[in-house]
């Protein structure tokens, strides 16, 4: 398990009169990625530009605990534009990277101060879309790797199975002509 202690430079900052958190989030919809942070404007951080939620965006609790369990984290956004919404509805967002950094700003808020926090990694799960006519909120939720422990394992050990995931692989190509096969070890007895 990975050490999950904020740095020197974070952690100074967060025992100031004044602090100036922030939150930054990055989703994978397959065909594009989509940032956002809990601020206004856009961010540019490590080459990525992060646009601007500020009181448009939500944040499940993020739990963490010591004991080997899946956590999870839900995402809102509202008023989303229509073309957002709809490549976020059509893309195939299950399995698919979420990340969400903690972060502190600089006095000017221009910046951020030193490397953020990554607080959540996960995957996407699933997504759900309430539109009351005038606005749209969507919410997506994310799973950390953990869960995969929980999901049962459906590999065979098969031709065809392995033709998947290695094509070209002959080593189990025999193994159908091996299941009945009578195989005597050893001389008989006279």
């Amino acid at each position: 398990m990975s050490e999950k202690r904020l740095n020197e430079t974070l952690s100074a900052e967060t025992e100031k009169q004044v602090v100036r958190p922030v939150l930054m989030a990055e989703f994978d919809f397959d065909t594009n990625v989509e940032r956002a942070w809990t601020g206004v404007g856009e961010l540019v951080w490590d080459g990525k530009i992060f646009y601007g939620t500020g009181n448009l965006g939500k944040v499940s609790k993020i739990e963490e605990t010591t004991e080997m369990k899946a956590t999870g984290a839900s995402f809102q956004l509202s008023a989303i534009p229509a073309d957002l919404i709809e490549d976020i509805l059509s893309a195939p967002i299950q399995g698919h990277s979420a990340k969400m950094w903690f972060a502190v700003m600089d006095e000017d808020f221009l910046g951020i101060i030193d490397e953020p926090h990554l607080i959540h990694d996960g995957r996407l799960d699933t997504s759900e879309l309430i539109d009351s006519g005038d606005t749209a909120t969507i919410t997506l939720n994310s799973e950390t790797r953990f869960r995969d422990l929980e999901r049962p394992k459906t590999r065979r050990y098969t031709d065809a199975e392995q033709q998947k995931r290695y094509p070209g692989d002959k080593g189990l190509e025999y193994v159908p002509a091996m299941q009945d096969k009578e195989i005597t070890l050893g001389a008989p007895k006279e």
